[in-house]
């Protein structure tokens, strides 16, 4: 069974950066497209940014140019770093496998970012 931890989110200011991480159990990364997602109460979750297994990576509009996603497969871990945070920002990120049918696996319980002064 895959488990999805994601840590790292907190209060942050406007302008501000935090690095979100996600631990993954229970499934060998390597190969695999994996995604940061992020939800608002209310609305759908969306999809951020992916990053292939051999490190290609694309995001949405929304994060272009302020969020970097990386991976380290020994660890089974992916990153997110934020830079110039936005109060738009403020969301529950999780992570996940990416595949354009949705991800199969289950969710984490999230990290919450808030961005505000």
């Amino acid at each position: 069974q895959v488990q999805l931890v994601e840590s790292g989110g907190g209060l942050v200011q406007p302008g501000g950066s935090l690095r979100l991480s996600c631990a993954v159990s229970g499934f060998d990364i390597t190969f695999w497209y994996m995604g940061w997602y992020r939800q608002v109460p209310g609305k759908q979750r969306d999809f951020i940014a992916r990053i292939s297994g051999r490190g290609d990576t694309v995001y949405s509009d929304s994060v272009k140019g302020r969020f970097t996603i990386s991976r380290d497969n020994a660890k089974k871990s992916v990153y997110l770093q934020m830079n110039n945070l936005e109060p738009e920002d403020t969301a529950v990120y999780y992570c996940n496998e990416f595949r354009l049918g949705g991800p199969r696996w289950g969710w984490g319980q999230g990290t919450q970012v808030t961005v505000s002064s």
